[in-house]
């Protein structure tokens, strides 16, 4: 296939980054790469559906995978996998004798393998430069769910309607299912049977990583998971914290231990992330160095030196992420920089995602959630016009209209973006260049 038709077909069908940054796939798509990496690594707590995923559907996401690196003129591809999922593997296994070009990178169930720039490094041994992208060393990274929407778009004409949700925690019947685009949470966990705690919070997204959300949010391309938990769980409370009090505690408690920078994945690679600077420059209002408060840019927020690396509780993360959202409402972009070198000690280093579920309070939430491959009826949705990186698509249908599930409501703006595609059978309720709402005519 040429490299234009397969980017024209991933931006008329919606295809988009569906590990959670949403980046329009197409745009990745260059004769530059060297090596294609598929994201299978799930490196998030609870989080399930992409190894599910993998397993069922090796046959398609492996053959699209091949010919993704075969359009691109790649080497070869490497399927990067925690060692852990036995079973996924050996699904792997049965397909790969007949792709001579394709290896699995199987890798330790540690915490945060799934950041490309660390995936990156444990599958070709290359390190991304601060400020850099994948691509700057030849390689492009894909998430297993987006491979797998890629191949529907190319062989079977079928765009992106739906997003593979784990829904866990406080549920008496875990699993993973389909979800049409734009189905509310409240919808969404009514699948997963009853829920089990009387004042539940949800978390969109991984524990780490995720947001706060509420009965009336959203799916999304990028939505992984809905983790349900009681209101006092302190992840819970971690999530809605108050920067101000954190600011102080980071001023009265920070005893300038360093295990923030010691244990930061980033800083291991020889990124120039230094945690525990930035806390000291906070407590002592010191202003006199900025590249301390520069190099905030290049913090993947990961959130490990809060949530498990801090003997003291504090907040590291959330206090960087507020340099960085400064840095970029000023319209300061993090530069390139070469890095230090990779820090011998790196393995020790590693977080164990056994020791991160123990220490998030999740352990007893870790059950199967099996894995529901249909998609089921949703009455009601508002799906959104910007669910990736880049412009919002432009909404074309007219409030009254009947549409069809599959059929293409919004189209792709000029520069980065991609097309939107209705997710039920219903009639439009409401247009702006922000959603469109669509009832379903299904019984």
């Amino acid at each position: 296939m040429l490299m234009d038709e397969l980017k024209g077909i991933a931006r008329e069908n919606g295809v988009v980054g569906a590990g959670g940054a949403g980046f329009p796939s197409y745009a990745k798509m260059t004769e530059k790469a060297d090596t294609v990496i598929l994201n299978c690594v799930e490196c998030e707590p609870l989080l399930k559906l992409h190894r599910q995923l993998l397993a069922l559907h090796a046959d398609e996401i492996v053959q699209m995978l091949d010919e993704v690196r075969e359009t691109m003129g790649a080497k070869e591809a490497v399927i990067g996998i925690k060692d852990t999922h036995a079973n996924t593997i050996r699904a792997l296994g049965e397909v790969l004798t007949d792709y001579p070009k394709v290896r699995i990178c199987a890798v330790r169930a540690t915490y945060p393998m799934g950041d490309e720039v660390i995936l990156i490094y444990e599958a070709t041994g290359r390190v991304i430069h601060p400020g850099g992208i994948p691509i700057d060393e030849n390689v492009v990274v894909y998430n297993t769910e987006t491979m797998y929407n890629l191949y529907r778009a190319v062989h079977q004409q079928i765009p992106v309607t739906n997003k593979l949700v784990s829904i866990v925690g406080e549920i008496d019947k875990p699993l993973t299912v389909r979800v049409p685009l734009g189905t509310t949470v409240k919808e969404a966990v009514s699948l997963a049977g009853k829920i089990t705690v009387e004042n539940p919070a949800y978390v969109m997204g991984g524990p780490m990583m995720g947001k706060p959300g509420t009965e009336n949010t959203v799916i999304t391309k990028t939505t992984n998971a809905i983790i349900i938990l009681p209101d006092d769980h302190k992840l819970v409370r971690s999530i809605h914290k108050n920067m101000d009090v954190e600011r102080r505690r980071a001023a009265s408690s920070c005893c300038q231990c360093r295990t923030c920078t010691e244990m930061c994945p980033r800083h291991a690679l020889g990124h120039p992330i230094e945690p525990h600077r930035i806390m000291r420059a906070v407590a002592n209002h010191d202003v006199s160095d900025l590249s301390v408060f520069a190099n905030a840019a290049y913090c993947s927020s990961c959130g490990l030196c809060e949530n498990y690396a801090c003997p003291q509780g504090l907040s590291p993360r959330s206090v960087i992420a507020e340099f960085k959202n400064g840095l970029r409402a000023a319209g300061i972009r993090a530069p390139k920089t070469e890095s230090s070198e990779v820090v011998p000690d790196r393995e020790l280093k590693k977080a164990p995602v056994k020791r991160l579920k123990a220490k998030l309070g999740l352990y007893q939430y870790d059950v199967p959630a099996p894995f529901i491959d249909t998609t089921p009826v949703t009455k009601y949705v508002k799906i959104l016009m910007s669910q990736h990186i880049g412009a919002p698509a432009k909404p074309f249908v007219k409030v009254g209209e009947q549409v069809k599930k599959g059929q293409k409501i919004a189209d792709a703006a000029e520069g980065l973006s991609v097309a939107v595609h209705c997710s039920i059978d219903g009639v439009v309720e409401k247009v702006n260049e922000k959603e469109v709402v669509v009832r379903g005519t299904n019984p």
